[in-house]
């Protein structure tokens, strides 16, 4: 049943346990074969000196740089905690 593709949309439905009739399975395998030869004529295509990730707005990177500096304190962290113990948060047990 597999047309142009080597691909049988009927055989990858019957291993994936997808009970297909016969007229949707060659429904989408002539599906299957469009795209694939869509797919083959983009392959064709010259794209020799453009880049590989073209945008048509400029695209940057917005995050900092990434610079260790000074943070918080373990004291300092646990300061607005409602409970602690040992250094460490203490929260309510969601699992029994």
């Amino acid at each position: 049943m597999a047309g142009n593709s080597d691909l049988d949309v009927a055989y990858v439905a019957r291993l994936a346990r997808i009970n297909l009739t016969e007229d949707e399975a060659k429904v989408f395998q002539q599906q299957l074969d469009d795209v694939l030869k869509y797919v083959d004529k983009l392959r064709q295509v010259d794209v020799t000196g453009v880049d590989a990730a073209a945008h048509a707005l400029p695209v940057f990177n917005v995050f900092r740089e990434d610079a260790p500096r000074d943070w918080f304190t373990v004291e300092q962290a646990l300061s607005n905690a409602p409970r602690q113990a040992n250094g460490l948060f203490v929260v309510p047990k969601v699992v029994e």
